[in-house]
């Protein structure tokens, strides 16, 4: 149904967040972040939108990822049909795909990266985002973009696409939050919007805008 792929960069320290799917909304359901913290993705043939958030309060208490992840999805009974990624600010990750979800199901974890999908057209959909991340050269944002695409070049959602977003957060930034709720082609009006993000009045504008590190900016 979905396939996401959570990573760090490794020169700003910033998190980010990319998802896409055959559903609606795909931001709305999938993608959560704390600056500072840690970032996640819930998913699954049928997703907690509970799981995002309690597994990044427990990385915040100090507890390890993969320990973080068992916490959040043992006590569900219904843990079998989901599926969750997650990663803290250090770049460690770890992923649990419950049994039941619907086949090909996937996840890639390696120092800075966590990916994974399901209902994806074959198996290599969630290598191929991650080597798409690590292979772009570009702004972070533009590599999150770039790690989407390839994995639906790969083959994607069994389904086809029709929603897809992006999550940045960091310390020392105002979150990016791009969404594509619903559209004949998803990743098209993601790349779209990211432009917008990029234009030079709103990068100006969002230099001005308060963070964790400068709560109150002077304009």
């Amino acid at each position: 149904m979905t396939f996401s792929l959570l990573a760090r960069d490794p020169i700003s320290g910033a998190l980010g967040g990319a998802a896409a799917t055959g559903n609606l909304c795909v931001g709305a359901w999938v993608l959560r972040g704390k600056a500072g913290v840690g970032i996640s993705a819930s998913q699954g043939r049928f997703p907690s939108t509970l799981w995002g958030g309690t597994v990044l309060g427990e990385i915040e208490r100090g507890v390890a990822p993969d320990q973080a992840i068992q916490t959040t999805v043992m006590p569900d009974g219904g843990r079998a049909s989901r599926q969750l990624l997650v990663l803290d600010q250090n770049g460690r990750g770890a992923a649990f795909s419950g049994q039941e979800n619907v086949p090909m199901v996937s996840e890639v974890v390696q120092p800075g990266i966590c990916a994974g999908g399901n209902m994806l057209s074959q198996s290599d959909v969630v290598g191929a985002m991650a080597d798409g991340f690590l292979y772009s050269k570009d702004s972070f944002l533009r590599r999150l973009l770039a790690g989407l695409s390839c994995g639906a070049n790969a083959g994607g959602d069994a389904r086809g696409l029709m929603s897809a977003a992006i999550l940045i957060i960091a310390q020392d930034h105002p979150p990016i939050d791009i969404r594509v709720d619903v559209a004949e082609d998803p990743l098209k009006a993601l790349s779209n919007l990211a432009t917008c993000i990029e234009a030079e009045e709103y990068v100006h504008w969002m230099r001005a805008l308060p963070t964790s590190f400068t709560p109150y900016p002077s304009h």
